[in-house]
């Protein structure tokens, strides 16, 4: 009975083995089914701010993938997933959408940015070129067509498609500059027929040269990167001389970088889009000239980046070695010294800013100043920056003459009829020792300078009227009468305490003064008694400005003591640095706060920052601040140095080259 019941177990077994499986997978798909039938096809989930914003606004030109916009426009012509595999084909079958009148605006912001997702991973320029013309068509469409509103994103991101791209389609084939050029240009559909007038490339005594993308530059070493939003491919350019132009008197700096902008013009982009045949137009606007321009009836922003080019400028140029040398009178390492600078060509009608650096300086040094003041646009269309550069070393009553000799030949030679009534209200700002030079365009000394040092009249010294002249030049000055305020920056009024220390006791002797004053005949002068005794000519030296500088120097002692000319408003910006409590008591670690206070001043401001101040966002803020009152004050009194006067003055003056 055991074996029989145990046989008839197991073939009980076996018949459920059998019939188990069909069971079990009728089970498991009922349960699959109600557990699909349970899942929300749709889910969400919460991500923080950054990340949602990052999702939001991720387009072609910061990633590698195209905005949702786009996304969602190929997804609704069942084109998205043709876009990944055929690219080239699913562009041709939206452009055709458009062109045939189903596609409209939304279209062609879809088709601007997968060209140019599809140029950047080619390289193929034809597209970048294609991403352009429909960046162009969408920003301008015909009068009576939809537009996006001020708020849509798409605008902004259609206008950087459209300048990255024109950046890029007129690339050299080297790489790293723009060519204009006109030509015919192909398209993925067609071509565009561009025209240029070479022309545009003049500026100017110069010639535009080496167009560079500045987006592709990345500028460190300044506090701030100033851009103006708006359309066309921001360039920095090289200002060469223009062949067959005298450039010896030019203002522009010999390696001066150009802030400007290419506009590509199109015609009827629609009718071109739709026929393969686009005619055009390159044009190229430099910043210092035009911020404003019109397309299609609309005033439209030019993209301006004006601290790429000042940045590109400097990162090549000598200025930083010569500093240095400079000082002991080694000018053979970069720019013939003296010389007065300027980023761009004399603009009539705009008051000049004069930068007068300081010892063992350059005009780089003013960088900071400059870009941050030409974000204001009120100042750019006002002003024009000039920078005096010249060998810090040398005396500070020779230097502060070719200061005085600088400006009045510029101001001769760009207005001799002087019909330029904005060329004569110039500010001039100085720091440090420059501060001291910029006092000497503004003082009336009288004989007081040269009688500290000479004992006998300039009609009496016993050597050539060529001497004599240069002395009386240097010690006997009359206010510049074109300077009409000035801006002293941590300047040693009263000399600077570090001026007698034993370093620089040790460096006087190395310093290498011009042949215009190391032939002075200081010894026969000195024979016939011409010099008084506690100066540095009667020990049959010539004083540097280290000298000059040094409290307790009769020339020093004298400058201080002689006032501003009347009528000239100054104004002090004092460093000290924040570790003196009592302002009175401080200094900048080079200069003394009571050597740099003067009474009178129009205002004073005290920065708490080291001597190299005028880097200072406190500084640079005030200095602002100092322009705008300038120009207030000249238009209270019936003078606006502004845009409209800029035009008066051109008109009158003509092209200045």
């Amino acid at each position: 009975m055991r074996q029989y019941y145990n046989i008839n177990l197991k073939q009980r077994d076996m018949a459920k083995t059998n019939i188990d499986p069909p069971w079990r997978a009728i089970v498991c798909l009922f349960a699959v089914l109600c557990l699909t039938a349970c899942v929300p096809a749709i889910r969400i989930a919460r991500v923080d701010g950054p990340t949602a914003y990052r999702e939001m606004t991720l387009n072609a030109l910061s990633s590698d993938h195209a905005s949702d916009w786009s996304r969602n426009t190929a997804n609704g012509w069942g084109l998205l997933q043709r876009f990944d595999e055929q690219p080239e084909m699913a562009l041709a079958e939206l452009r055709e959408i458009v062109i045939s009148g189903r596609g409209g605006r939304r279209e062609l912001f879809a088709l601007a940015e997968f060209s140019f997702l599809h140029a950047e991973a080619t390289g193929k320029r034809p597209y970048h070129l294609a991403a352009a013309v429909y960046a162009y068509a969408y920003l301008f469409p015909k009068q009576g067509e939809d537009s996006a509103g001020k708020l849509d994103p798409r605008r902004r991101i259609a206008a950087d498609l459209y300048n990255r791209a024109i950046a890029t389609a007129f690339e050299s084939e080297e790489g790293g500059h723009v060519v204009l050029a006109s030509g015919k240009y192909p398209l993925p559909f067609g071509e565009l027929e561009v025209t240029f007038d070479s022309g545009q490339l003049n500026w100017g005594d110069r010639k535009l040269a080496d167009l560079t993308p500045v987006t592709e530059i990345k500028v460190s070493g300044m506090r701030n990167r100033h851009r103006i939003p708006g359309l066309g491919a921001a360039m920095t350019a090289r200002a060469l001389p223009r062949q067959g132009v005298d450039v010896k008197t030019s203002l522009i700096a010999p390696l001066a970088q150009v802030a400007a902008t290419v506009i590509l013009r199109i015609q009827d982009v629609g009718a071109g889009i739709a026929s393969g045949r686009l005619r055009g137009s390159l044009d190229l606007y430099k910043a210092s000239e035009t911020e404003n321009i019109s397309i299609e009836g609309r005033e439209i922003p030019l993209e301006i980046d004006e601290t790429g080019p000042i940045a590109v400028q400097l990162a090549g140029s000598s200025m930083w070695k010569q500093e240095f040398w400079g000082f002991f009178g080694r000018t053979d390492t970069g720019v013939p010294l003296p010389v007065l600078l300027s980023l761009e060509p004399y603009r009539p009608g705009r008051i000049p800013v004069v930068f007068v650096h300081g010892t063992e300086s350059s005009p780089a040094r003013w960088a900071d100043m400059a870009n941050d003041l030409l974000a204001d646009p009120w100042i750019r269309q006002h002003y024009q920056f000039w920078y005096f550069y010249y060998e810090s070393g040398n005396p500070i009553a020779y230097s502060g003459m070719l200061l005085r000799d600088k400006l009045t030949a510029a101001v001769d030679r760009m207005d001799p009829k002087q019909k330029d009534r904005c060329l004569h209200e110039m500010v001039v700002i100085g720091h440090s020792q420059g501060g001291m030079l910029t006092k000497l365009t503004a003082m009336d000394t009288g004989d007081r300078l040269w009688n500290n040092v000479f004992s006998i009249s300039p009609d009496k010294l016993p050597k050539s009227d060529q001497s004599r002249e240069l002395l009386q030049k240097a010690l006997i000055i009359k206010p510049v009468p074109f300077v009409r305020r000035l801006v002293f920056i941590a300047t040693p009024h009263r000399g600077s305490f570090l001026a007698r220390n034993w370093v620089n006791n040790l460096l006087r002797g190395l310093i290498q003064l011009p042949a215009t004053i190391a032939t002075l005949p200081v010894q026969a002068m000195k024979a016939a008694g011409a010099f008084r005794s506690e100066t540095e000519f009667s020990k049959g030296a010539l004083p540097t400005a280290a000298d000059n500088m040094t409290p307790g120097n009769p020339f020093l002692e004298t400058f201080e003591e002689i006032p501003v000319a009347g009528g000239v408003p100054y104004h002090s910006i004092i460093a000290v640095k924040p570790e003196f409590p009592v302002i009175e008591e401080g200094d900048d670690g080079v200069v003394k706060y009571t050597s740099a206070h003067l009474d009178g001043a129009a205002s004073e401001l005290v920065v708490r920052s080291s001597h190299s101040t005028q880097a200072e966002p406190q500084t640079i803020q005030e200095v602002r601040r100092i322009l705008h009152v300038h120009g207030d004050a000249l238009e209270n009194a019936g003078l606006d140095c502004g845009p409209s006067q800029n035009k008066q003055a051109s008109a009158l003056l003509g092209s200045f080259p």
